[in-house]
């Protein structure tokens, strides 16, 4: 018997060199990284003022995935970190050889009107782009409709099922101001009100314009509303494609009503119905839509309906005259939902002097 089994060598574990250590520690962070902005929350930053005065550019939000639900990836091949273009050589940052349908894992709770979501761009599923639904732009506006809603605007007030919608408190548009001589630069500035120079409609919010009506040489602060039946080239559901588009008189102010898609909604086809829900017929269900004649077919069937498979939604920019949105651009998919937007973590001003960019008052600052 061997009486000296205590006494074999021990097995000893080869270490890790330096290299092989902050190897694995990068490829542990990224994959971590890559599943936070996935599946809980992601950082993004106002490029544009469509969202003004609520959101400003250079304002840094966290969106959270979780409340509507985090989609499962769509275009799983993708370069980290990189969205749709690869920095500095602006190729494809993913790989549309795989494209996997979509998904969406349980959320807190539905999109609810009054939110401000962030959700991929409807239009670049066409040329140039064709890029695949979760590669697309990232816009953030309101949600000022949900599926099944009717909605209308009357002189630029927004009503869902009959109903005023509120207003958002940052929430703003363009004004006509007559005034006694010239008005003091300053006084623009301390009200927080944009594009006065050179202007005629200078854009500010209804308390700006209430307070801009006290000063002494001001006679008149109006809003610019585009008159009813004043109908606007590019509103949706413009198609240069389709003539009878254009039979709608509506504008950015006046428009509707307009029936937002919901899943199992049958919508009947006709003249005054195709035009508005064409391009989520097709675009967006991925179906074959032809008229023949007077007949309409649908994937080679001859049919007089349709039967939605997706919820949509209505989004809108608080900049109600400087925001590319639901007015030009119809229906938002459910599948283009990206989250949710949560807070301002950072407020970056560019345009103003170097110790004082930082907008120490917007810092953590929740989102209504």
């Amino acid at each position: 018997m061997n009486w000296k089994f205590w006494n074999k060598k021990k097995t000893t574990t080869k270490k890790k060199s330096r290299t092989r250590e902050w190897t694995d520690a990068i490829i542990f962070a990224v994959i971590a990284a890559t599943l936070i902005r996935t599946f809980f929350i992601e950082a993004y930053t106002i490029p544009t003022p469509s969202m003004e005065r609520s959101l400003l550019v250079g304002d840094f939000l966290f969106v959270s995935k979780v409340n509507y639900g985090p989609r499962t990836p769509m275009t799983p091949i993708a370069f980290p970190f990189a969205h749709h273009t690869m920095p500095l050589i602006n190729t494809k940052a993913y790989w549309d050889g795989l494209e996997l349908n979509y998904h969406r894992l349980p959320g807190f709770s539905e999109v609810k009107k009054g939110d401000v979501v962030v959700f991929n761009y409807p239009m670049e599923a066409d040329s140039p782009f064709f890029r695949p639904v979760d590669k697309r732009e990232n816009y953030i506006k309101r949600c000022q409709g949900t599926p099944g809603d009717t909605l209308s605007l009357v002189d630029a007030q927004v009503y869902v099922n009959g109903k005023a919608a509120p207003n958002p408190p940052g929430e703003q548009t363009d004004y006509t101001v007559s005034a006694t001589g010239d008005i003091n630069p300053e006084i623009y500035q301390d009200l927080h009100i944009s594009n006065y120079e050179g202007s005629t409609a200078p854009t500010m919010t209804v308390e700006a314009a209430a307070a801009l009506k006290k000063y002494s040489n001001i006679k008149s602060v109006t809003p610019k509303i585009e008159p009813k039946e004043g109908g606007e080239w590019g509103v949706f559901p413009y198609d240069a494609h389709y003539p009878k588009a254009h039979q709608y008189k509506w504008n950015v102010d006046n428009y509707g009503p307009i029936i937002i898609p919901k899943k199992g909604w049958t919508v009947k086809l006709d003249s005054l119905m195709l035009p508005i829900y064409r391009r989520a017929i097709t675009v967006y269900e991925h179906n074959t839509l032809e008229q023949v004649g007077k007949d309409i077919l649908i994937n080679g069937q001859k049919t007089d309906s349709y039967t939605f498979k997706m919820n949509y939604y209505w989004m809108m920019g608080d900049n109600r005259h400087d925001s590319l949105d639901s007015r030009y651009w119809g229906f938002v998919p459910e599948d283009h939902i990206v989250g949710k937007a949560l807070f301002i973590w950072m407020s970056w001003d560019d345009d103003a002097p170097f110790f004082s960019k930082i907008r120490w008052s917007r810092l953590f600052r929740g989102i209504n």
